[in-house]
C-alpha cells in the first residue's frame, strides 16, 4: 500500500490543527459541556473544522469519522478518524500533555496514525510497514525484561467502572508501581513509542482515541490489543493495552485476567 499522498496530506491536517488549537491554549476560554458530560472547547471545534475542510476538498470519496463532529459517510473504504483533541482536560489545565489524533482506517483497519503535540511540536508517524517516526526521527520502543521491572500509565482511575479497576489494579500491583504514571492520555503512547514507558492500559476508549495510536506503536516495535490480547480494529470494545516489548503481552494479560 503506498501512502505517500497520504501521508503528506496528514502532515497538512495536523499543521492545520495547530493553527487552530494554539491561541486557545492557556487562554482562559470556558469549556462547555456534551451531551455525554465530557468537556469540549473551542479548539476542539476549530481544529476538527480545520481537519475537515482540507479532507472535504481533497479526499471527498473518503468516509470521515470524528470526536466532534460525527460521521460523514464515503465510497472508498477509507475513513479518516480525527480526534482534535485528545486530552481536552490536560488543554483546559494548561498541560501540553493533549495531542491531534488523525488516522487512516481502510477495512476496520489503521494503517496510518499521527499524535501532534502543538505547544511541543513534536510530532509522531506511524505507518503500516514503516519505522515511526518523532519529528522525523526514527524511535524505538524499549525492552522490558520482566513485568517487575515495567513502568505502567493510564489516564486515570476513574475512567474505569469497578470490574475493569480491579482488573487494572491487579496488573498494575505486578508492574514497578512507584514509577506508575496518571494522566497524559495520547502522550503516554507517543511516549511508550519513544522507549519511555512500557505499558499503557485503558478502557471506555472510542475509535477516535485509538485508531492512530496503532500504528505509531506497531511501527516503533511495540504491539496494541485489546484485554484479551485480540488486534484492535474499528468493532473492538474500548479496552486498549500498548506494549512497548511485545514479549511481555502473554504476562500482562495473565496478570489482567480478564477473558471477557
Amino acid at each position: 500500500m503506498n501512502l505517500t499522498a497520504e501521508i503528506a496530506l496528514v502532515h497538512r491536517l495536523a499543521d492545520a490543527a495547530r493553527v487552530a488549537i494554539l491561541p486557545h491554549f492557556r487562554s482562559g476560554d470556558p469549556a462547555e459541556r456534551k451531551a455525554d458530560t465530557t468537556p469540549v472547547t473551542l479548539a476542539d471545534r476549530a481544529a476538527e473544522e480545520a481537519i475537515r475542510a482540507i479532507l472535504a476538498a481533497e479526499m471527498p470519496d473518503d468516509a470521515i469519522h470524528g470526536e466532534e463532529f460525527g460521521a460523514t459517510g464515503g465510497s472508498s473504504g477509507r475513513t479518516w478518524v480525527i480526534d482534535p483533541i485528545d486530552g481536552t482536560t490536560a488543554f483546559l489545565a494548561g498541560r501540553p500533555l493533549f495531542g491531534t489524533l488523525i488516522a487512516l482506517v481502510v477495512e476496520g483497519w489503521p494503517v496510518l496514525g499521527l499524535i501532534d503535540q502543538p505547544v511541543l511540536k513534536e510530532r509522531w508517524l506511524g505507518v503500516a510497514g514503516q519505522p515511526t517516526t518523532l519529528n522525523g526521527q526514527p524511535v524505538r520502543t524499549r525492552s522490558c525484561r520482566a513485568l517487575s521491572d515495567a513502568a505502567i500509565a493510564t489516564t486515570g482511575p476513574h475512567y474505569f467502572d469497578q470490574h475493569d479497576g480491579d482488573h487494572f489494579m491487579a496488573l498494575a500491583a505486578k508492574t514497578d508501581h512507584r514509577r506508575m504514571v496518571m494522566g497524559g492520555d495520547c502522550y503516554n503512547y507517543a511516549m511508550l513509542a519513544t522507549g519511555q514507558l512500557d505499558i499503557v492500559c485503558e478502557a471506555n476508549l472510542k475509535l477516535h482515541d485509538w485508531a492512530a495510536l496503532v500504528p505509531v506503536v506497531e511501527g516503533a516495535g511495540g504491539t496494541m490489543c485489546d484485554w484479551n490480547g485480540e488486534p484492535l480494529h474499528a468493532a473492538s470494545d474500548g479496552h486498549v493495552l500498548a506494549l512497548g516489548d511485545p514479549a511481555r503481552l502473554d504476562d500482562v494479560i495473565e496478570a489482567l485476567a480478564c477473558h471477557h
